[in-house]
């Protein structure tokens, strides 16, 4: 599994939980041009069911299925809202309220394909927030989603004027360069343009909960990775 940094989080006969890295996506597009962390598994455990689904960018904790039995059982817990989940962002600025919910229905723009927005005609979903940090221009957030919209979180803080960092889709998509943290920031010499401090949508899957076909209870964690990690170690020493 060192291909693309995909860490095992819990394996047993019926799932396999992964740490899927940003840039990988979940499961095969529909172009096929691009590996997936599906096809990654396929190679190793043969036939793999799907259950769930992260975008390309974010990162975190995804359940695939080994076998049909577990496949259904699985699936219909994610259907029925069975399953507690947890994620961890960095947002533009910082919302009015530390705490709230976001309950606004999610549907494809009418336009423009793979795009999501908000509107009263499209699909439930229920987005619960906590600010965890400010820093002025940025905010460290937790989410749990009661439901799970394409781009739901990113629909939903794109909604409350706070979109996710670094996201092409309902943000500005722009890097995060160390000149629009720190005051008085010089460019070294050696290097000809500033480098990205961050690059990538800032959405990370933190935990599932949930409870299998034999009755035990799974916390399945990924920790923050690295990337993140590094860009709140700037965004705290810079803190004005």
């Amino acid at each position: 599994m060192q291909k693309n940094k995909a860490e095992i989080l819990v394996e047993n006969e019926h799932f396999i939980a992964i740490n899927k890295p940003s840039g990988l996506l979940s499961v095969p597009a529909r172009e096929g041009n691009e590996i997936s962390l599906k096809d990654i598994l396929a190679e190793r455990l043969g036939q793999i069911w799907t259950v769930h689904r992260l975008d390309k960018d974010t990162s975190g904790v995804i359940v695939f299925a080994k076998n049909e039995r577990a496949h259904k059982y699985l699936s219909g817990l994610f259907e029925g809202r069975e399953v507690a989940k947890y994620y961890t962002g960095i947002v533009h600025g910082t919302p009015p309220d530390n705490k709230g919910s976001i309950d606004a229905a999610i549907m494809e723009h009418s336009a423009k394909r793979g795009v999501m927005v908000t509107n009263k005609k499209g699909k439930y979903a229920l987005t619960d927030y906590e600010v965890a940090e400010c820093f002025g221009n940025f905010s460290l957030m937790q989410f749990r989603i009661h439901t799970g919209r394409t781009h739901q979180i990113r629909v939903h803080m794109k909604h409350i004027g706070h979109p996710i960092v670094c996201d092409p889709l309902y943000g500005n998509g722009e890097p995060v360069l160390l000149s629009s943290i720190k005051k008085k920031f010089n460019l070294s010499k050696k290097e000809e343009e500033e480098r990205p401090l961050f690059n990538r949508l800032a959405l990370h899957a933190e935990k599932l909960i949930f409870t299998d076909q034999q009755k035990q209870e799974h916390i399945i964690e990924a920790a923050v990775p690295k990337d993140i990690r590094a860009f709140l170690q700037q965004l705290r020493k810079w803190k004005s």
